[in-house]
């Protein structure tokens, strides 16, 4: 039996070589708060998008699919998964160079809404983004609390703070640099041992055969193609998933990161092939779990993956499974640090006069704020799934609002503010998990197929009506020239403070 101190003596030292890398790259290569939140223009194809796939593969990979599979409809829903989170990568293939090209010196999404749209629909926006960033990172802490609490009976708290600290300690140092190089070396261990894990671990079950036979045999409902439970989840888990996927920061540094246009075209078209089978993979240890008769609460089904393996495989293969565990949690935390950290420091100007230093160790500070209040939610064993959904919620009524006013001249501060609330509104009513806190026993039944596209439509009705009645025209070309480097001065902020930047739509 694996025990708690091998286990989390395990863990250490591979975080603590990640945190020697991230150091060790980013030494001497942070002299401006730039270089700390942008990398701007300085990644290449190989490197962009190994370290938008280690980014897009979190921990939540062990969990979130293979609960979808267990729980929200077989293996229709692990397909619907896998669909979302190819779709929102592809999707920054198109919206990614129509954001270089309007503001080709800017940063953050927040930053392109303060600039478009005003001060409502930034600060609506920047609690959007943090909330949701900050919903995930505390998702995937307790993911790799959850795991290695089954596995080994490590406390919640030991392993989320563990892991907390070591990547805060690289990240908070190096910046995105250092993500992006430990991200690289990430994905090279965390695809091998991926397939290495899903294949032994069925060939432990007797093979795929075997695997097969157990969920016929139990649950043959979780192998319907086309199941009316898989199919509603796969909807709404794309809208959720794309929605999301826009708002999430970490894909707008990326986006600069890149070399060039074409760089960032090609680095997420690859990464969007590429996670379609890691997700179905870990996705199919859902419906195997319930087959093997393992599910036997609502709780164990986030936990599926986990309790396949340490059921049929020895302990050396569960430490190995542990270790790729932590790898993809750390691929995504650290993304996830820089991403709110950049917001933060981009913002930060708008309300305080500070030096390009007092600018990178205040976007420390912040991260170090962020860490360890994700390390405590991420101690309390919530459904990892749920923690999602709740996140995805908040994007998926401010998306296409948000991203509405990169096309067109139309769209109006009020207009898209008024739509996203609307939207946000709706999902909440028909939210699931929201019955338990609000009053809203005289509406219909809650479902999250009626949440998500609600919450989407709405949205992106209210923002096309009122930008047709609006009778509104905004400059586009205006992005560019109000958002600027922060090591260069004239931002945004000074634009607003001289009354010529900001939403400034004219009728």
């Amino acid at each position: 039996m694996v025990t708690a101190a091998v286990l989390l003596g395990l863990v250490g030292v591979v975080l603590v070589a990640f945190a020697a890398l991230g150091a060790w790259y980013a030494r001497g290569r942070i002299e401006t708060v730039e270089d700390y939140i942008t990398a701007r223009n300085s990644t290449g194809g190989g490197a962009l998008t190994a370290t938008i796939v280690a980014s897009s593969m979190g921990a939540w990979i062990l969990f979130s699919p293979a609960e979808a599979g267990a729980a929200f409809g077989g293996i229709t829903a692990v397909a619907g998964y896998a669909a979302g989170s190819a779709l929102a990568l592809a999707a920054f293939a198109v919206v990614g160079p129509r954001i270089r090209d309007l503001l080709p010196e800017g940063h953050s999404l927040t930053e392109y809404a303060y600039a478009r749209y005003g001060s409502a629909m930034y600060a609506y926006v920047l609690l959007v983004s943090v909330a949701y960033m900050f919903v995930f990172l505390a998702a995937e802490f307790t993911g790799i609390a959850s795991a290695l609490s089954l596995i080994a009976g490590v406390p919640g708290w030991q392993t989320a703070t563990v892991v907390g600290v070591t990547v805060l300690a690289y990240t908070g140092y190096g910046g995105l640099r250092a993500s992006i190089v430990t991200d690289t070396v990430q994905t090279v261990l965390i695809l091998p041992l991926l397939i290495v894990s899903v294949v032994v671990t069925l060939l432990a079950l007797g093979g795929t055969n075997a695997a097969h036979a157990a969920v016929v045999d139990n649950a043959p409902n979780l192998l319907a193609v086309g199941s009316p439970s898989g199919l509603e989840f796969g909807a709404y888990v794309v809208v959720a998933i794309v929605g999301a996927e826009m708002l999430n920061q970490a894909w707008w540094q990326r986006v600069y990161a890149a070399s060039d246009e074409e760089t960032l075209r090609r680095s997420f078209l690859v990464a969007a092939v590429a996670v379609v089978p890691m997700i179905f993979l870990a996705g199919i240890f859902g419906p195997i779990a319930v087959g093997l008769g393992l599910v036997e609460a609502p709780a164990d089904a986030s936990v599926s993956f986990f309790l396949v393996v340490t059921d049929v495989l020895p302990d050396p293969a569960v430490l190995a499974v542990a270790v790729l565990a932590v790898l993809l949690v750390v691929s995504s935390a650290d993304t996830l640090f820089n991403a709110i950290a950049s917001v933060v420091t981009v913002d930060l100007p708008r309300v305080a006069d500070l030096s390009d230093d007092r600018l990178t160790a205040a976007a420390r500070a912040v991260t170090v704020l962020v860490a360890a209040a994700a390390t405590v939610v991420g101690a309390q064993g919530y459904s990892v799934l749920t923690l999602f959904l709740l996140a995805d919620l908040l994007a998926a009524a401010t998306f296409i609002p948000l991203l509405y006013g990169l096309y067109s001249q139309r769209a109006w501060s009020g207009g898209v503010l008024v739509a996203s609330a609307a939207g946000l509104v709706v999902g909440l009513a028909f939210f699931p998990p929201a019955r338990g806190v609000l009053p809203l026993s005289a509406l219909p039944a809650a479902s999250y197929f009626v949440s998500f596209l609600g919450a989407a439509a709405v949205s992106t009705g209210l923002a096309v009506v009122t930008a047709r009645l609006g009778n509104r025209r905004y400059d586009l070309d205006r992005l560019g020239r109000d958002v600027r480097r922060l090591d260069e001065g004239g931002s945004d902020a000074d634009a607003m403070a001289d009354g010529s930047g900001g939403g400034g739509e004219r009728r």
